[in-house]
Order: C-alpha cells, then structure tokens, then sequence
C-alpha cells in the first residue's frame, strides 16, 4: 500500500507531507528534496527507521550515516524549545539540539557544555562552557564527506547546513565556539578537520576571518577554501533573504587559499594600489612626537634606544595606557624584568592620576583597594590589554610563538618588548647577536603579514651603540633615541629629548621634542 503526505524521513529537508511510502515494497520517494528511500550513504532523522523500516535484505548499518547528537545534561529546561528562528526550520533546530525562547537560545556543544545566548547577542557560560571543541562536531562522523564547512557562529552554521542540504546526503557544517579561537581548541580538532579533503570557511570578511584561515592554513596548507559572501555578511543573512541558491553557488565557488605574498594580473596589482594601506599609524600621546613620525606604525618594528635609567619604560608604559584606554587599541607586553602587579600598577597608575605604584605610594594618596581594582578592570577588560612570558630556554623561538597568540588569540595591535638585551642575555652571551639578528628579520616579517606593530626597548652603551641588537636597528622601520641628562640641575635633570635617526615611512628625522617626568606621580608627559 502506497501512503502518501508523509513527513520526510531525511535530515536536512524539513518536509511535512511531501514523502511517498510503499508499506509492502518499503521504498518511498520525497518530492520535496527528490530523495529517493532507501539510498546508501542516508542520514536520517531518529525516528525514520521506525516509521518507514526497510528490507530484510538491506543493513541498516550499512545505508545510514550515523550521526551522534549529544545534548548537555546542564541545558536549562525553563520553557526551551526547539523551534523555528531567524528563518532556521524546525527540523535543522532539532537536527543541531538547539532551543530557544522569547528571551535566550542555548547551544549544545560536543563536550557536554552548553553556550547560551541571552538575545539578541549577550553571550553567558552555562555550566562551565569550555570553548575546546566545534560547535556540530559531533553530528558529523569524521571524514564522513569529501569537505566540511566552517563557520563563525552557531546559527550560521545551522544556516548553511539547512542551505546546502539535500537529496539526503550529508554535508557537514561546524562553527567556531568565539571569535578568538584558542590553540587548545586547534590542537583538539587538528585531526578531525584534516580527516576531510576540503575545509570551506564561511567567514565574515574581516580580521577574525582572516585571522582564522591563516591558522588554517599554517594546519592545512592544501585543503582551505574561501567563500566569497557578495553582499551577505553571513550565511544567515542568505537564509533570511531566501536566497539560498546565492550561497550555494558560493558554496561551489569557494577559491583555494593563497597565503599573502603573491600578487598577480591586473586585478590584483590594481586592489593593492586602490584598497592598501602600506603603514596604518596610530597617534602617540606626544604632539611634538607625531609631527615627525606621525604615530606609532603597523606593519613594521620600532625601536625605543636609550642608556639605562633614562626612563624607557615610563615612556612605554605612557604609551600602552594611551593606546588601550584613548586610542581604542589592544595592546600585548611583554615586560622581562618586572612582575605582573607592577605592569598592572603602573597601568593604574595613569588610568586614576595618581600614583600606586607600590602600596605604600597607594596609602599616601588615599588610593582605596576598590579604586585600584576598578582601574585596573576598566583598563583590562575585554582583554585588551594583555602580557605574556617567555621560557628562557628558548627565548627567541618562545617570543615569536607568544606574539603569534597575542595577535590571533587576542587580537592586539602592537605588541612592546622590554627589553631586547634580556632576551640576548637569555640566549646567552656567545649567541646573543646571532639570536637578537634572527629575531629582528623574524618579528619584521611578522609584523607585516599580521600588521600589527611591534616597540621594542633596547639598551645602549655609553658611546651609544646598542649592544647586540645593532642588526634590529637595520630592519627597524622607525628609529627613536631618548636622551636625559640625570646629572641637570632642578627640574631640567627629568626632561627627556626625543631624536628620530630613522623614520623610513614618513621620511622626517630630527628632533620630535621633550617628554617630561614626574617623579611624584612617575607620569610622563609630551611637553
């Protein structure tokens, strides 16, 4: 007996009444996704095989590809449903065991943990979620189909998936559990990406984007692909604008990725000169300073040289402080010969205006604990402002590694390093100036593919020579020499002058003006 108006038992298709069931003969057709039943290689909802059985001569375990659906024991139980949202259909939300209300959606990942999203796009840990898996790992056997796709949020990888499904088959699609994927997270699904012979992103074209396939790539340098989204930020915003041939066809599409450093045809020549900006800069907190250099430069590495004591890392830390907290930008540190409560101190320090860099100096200045936990907090929250180490057993190889995490994991902008002679005496004194020269093309050369720029302290002698890092100050892009005379009588002993001896972008040399130093408040200003 032949039933028609059945719900369609393939996953991905969401029809309610366009299968077509032979009780006897136990085949069917759906006209909705033009499937026919039974197929080897099917994915089916849970309860097909039970609704529609098949054939004593065919294997279960043989036609369908099994799929694991894990749903957390901790998922919040107070009225959420699976149920249609932002164009998802009923069966994909069920599909990925994802649930929602009028308020808050909660997503279910492979780990047993859940990420719940208070709407429209408050992000809250749900019993400890940890972002170490992809958020549909689990739906999709390893290597169960020739490419996967990846996207950047849970409901874009529930978009795509919807899209692309049909006929049955299988067609993977995971996300990434945030925006700054972690290296824990890459080396816990190194093998199961590269257990498929395509990985498709389907990224927002921006950093994180740019960001992500870079790690990819570095992983997978044959098998990564990118779409090209036209005028859709999003594989949701195809879904919602029913244009999901659009995305399928972008889908098949996907261009193999290119590292940078190639550039080819017209095209390409004319992007680069229309659309590329050679340095970006930021302004520093001293006016004198930007009308010679303009601000501190992306894309390339500037070196800060001065005898010690002269007050390099005052200048530093006026610098992070004005980059986080007035310019907008995140800042990495990597600052060799203090401890973390200094840095966070004297970041305090000029968030308040007041001097705590000890707490006796917070005492003196009726500086509350609460009032120095709220500086600190506004300054680094968000994770703009970030330091890292170094293992003095490798010290350059570690530096290199610590400032890739910085930029892909934290996003930062400019890195500082203080200071280069530490991390010489680190690699020992027979090596130091082979160490600190191999560092020097290296941190160039990444400060250019990131575009992220990097400050560096270096120390000089008396004659003014920098010792071992002369081979940094040829591949520098911007050259800044302090100078204080500690022996000056009065107020004139805490001004330092600012010399720039190399300023490849902007081509401007000379004097930039004075900074001064409070030994008060241990403040320094532009003058």
């Amino acid at each position: 007996m032949n039933k028609s108006g059945m719900p369609c038992p393939f996953v991905g298709c969401g029809s309610s009444d366009a299968f077509s069931y032979h009780t006897e003969k136990q085949v069917g057709k759906c006209f909705s996704c033009d499937n026919s039943y039974p197929h080897k290689g099917m994915v089916l909802n849970s309860w097909a095989s039970e609704k529609y059985p098949l054939q004593d001569k065919y294997n279960m375990d043989d036609m369908v590809v099994k799929v694991q659906q894990v749903y957390p024991d901790n998922t919040p139980s107070d009225g959420l449903i699976c149920q249609p949202f932002r164009g998802i259909s009923l069966s994909t939300m069920e599909f990925f065991g994802v649930k929602t209300n009028d308020t808050k959606q909660v997503y279910p990942y492979p780990n047993g943990t859940s990420k719940v999203r208070v709407l429209p796009k408050d992000f809250s840990r749900n019993g400890g979620f940890k972002a170490d898996s992809l958020f549909g790992q689990n739906l999709f056997p390893v290597g169960c189909a020739r490419k996967i796709t990846v996207c950047e949020g849970e409901l874009d990888a529930m978009s795509a998936h919807q899209m692309l499904s049909g006929g049955g088959y299988i067609n993977p699609v995971v996300s990434l559990p945030s925006a700054s994927p972690s290296g824990k997270l890459w080396g816990n699904v190194s093998s199961y990406l590269d257990s498929f012979d395509q990985i498709i992103l389907s990224t927002d074209n921006d950093d994180v984007g740019r960001q992500v396939a870079e790690v990819l790539f570095d992983l997978f340098p044959s098998k990564v692909y990118i779409m090209d989204h036209g005028k859709y930020k999003d594989a949701n915003d195809f879904l919602q604008a029913n244009d999901g041939r659009a995305y399928k066809s972008a889908w098949w599409s996907a261009k193999k990725y290119s590292p940078a450093g190639f550039t080819a045809g017209a095209e390409e020549w004319l992007k680069a000169v229309h659309e590329e900006t050679p340095y970006e800069y930021t302004p520093t907190f001293s006016e004198s300073l930007n009308e010679v250099i303009r601000g501190w430069v992306k894309g390339g590495v500037t070196v800060v040289k001065a005898l010690p004591g002269t007050g390099k890392t005052s200048v530093f830390r006026a610098s992070q402080h004005d980059l986080v907290v007035k310019k907008g930008q995140r800042v990495g540190v990597l600052h060799m010969e203090e401890m973390k409560s200094t840095t966070a101190r004297g970041m305090a320090t000029y968030h308040l205006g007041k001097n705590v860099n000890t707490k006796e100096d917070q005492e003196f200045y009726d500086v509350s604990n609460e009032e120095l936990d709220i500086a600190i907090s506004e300054v680094v929250e968000d994770n703009k402002f970030v330091a890292f180490e170094v293992n003095p057993q490798d010290p350059i190889e570690d530096t290199l590694k610590q400032a890739k995490y910085a930029v892909t994991v934290y996003g930062c902008d400019y890195l500082f390093i203080d200071h280069l002679q530490r991390l010489a005496y680190l690699s020992g004194v027979d090596g130091a100036t082979a160490a600190l020269t191999e560092l020097g093309v290296r941190l160039v050369e990444f400060s250019k593919r990131r575009n992220v720029g990097i400050i560096c302290i270096s120390h000089v002698n008396e004659d003014g020579k920098t010792k071992y890092a002369r081979s940094i100050e040829e591949e520098a892009i911007q050259l800044i020499e302090l100078k204080r005379d500690m022996k000056a009588e009065g107020d004139d002993a805490n001004l330092t002058s600012i010399e720039i001896t190399k300023n490849r972008p902007y081509s401007r040399l000379g004097e930039a003006g004075q900074l001064h130093y409070n030994p008060e408040t241990t403040m320094v200003r532009g003058v």
